[in-house]
C-alpha cells in the first residue's frame, strides 16, 4: 500500500546491493536507518537507472537524504507473528556530509536543485491580512 510521498534522512545501515531485471534494468536496495536513539529501519529501493551512479557511490555508515513514495508492507513471519515492512520507492537520493557533492534527480528533467542559505529568510510572520485565503 503506498501511503504518501516521504523525504527522510538517515545512516545506510546495510551497502546497497544491484540487481538487474529482465531488460537489463539496474535495481539497487539498501537499509537506511533513521532512528536516532533506537534503530528505525527503512528499506529504499532505487529503480530507476538515473539513480545507479549515486547508490554506487554509497557505502554502510553514509548519511543520505531520500525522497519517494512510502509503502508499507505486512508480512507474517514463521511464528505467524505480523511484522511491518516500511519501503521507500525512491525518485531522489542525495549523498550528506564532507563527501558529498553528487545530486541525482531520477526524473531525468535536467533541472538543477536549488539551495537557500539562512540570509535569504527572514524571521518576519507574514501577516493574517497578507495570507491570500
Amino acid at each position: 500500500m503506498t501511503l504518501a510521498k516521504a523525504v527522510v534522512t538517515g545512516t545506510v545501515y546495510r551497502a546497497p546491493e544491484k540487481r538487474f531485471t529482465q531488460n537489463n534494468v539496474p535495481v539497487s536496495a539498501f537499509v537506511l536507518n533513521i532512528g536516532d536513539r533506537e534503530e528505525m529501519l527503512i528499506r529504499v529501493v532505487a529503480k530507476r537507472a538515473a539513480l545507479d551512479e549515486v547508490v554506487s557511490g554509497i557505502s554502510k555508515g553514509d548519511r543520505v537524504l531520500v525522497e519517494g513514495r512510502l509503502q508499507i508492507t505486512t508480512v507474517k513471519n514463521e511464528s505467524g507473528a505480523e511484522r511491518r515492512i516500511y519501503e521507500i520507492d525512491a525518485n531522489t537520493i542525495e549523498p550528506m556530509g564532507a563527501g558529498a557533492s553528487v545530486t541525482t534527480n531520477a526524473s531525468g528533467s535536467g533541472e538543477d536543485i536549488v539551495k537557500f542559505s539562512q540570509e535569504e529568510f527572514s524571521d518576519e510572520l507574514i501577516g493574517e491580512d497578507e495570507i491570500p485565503f
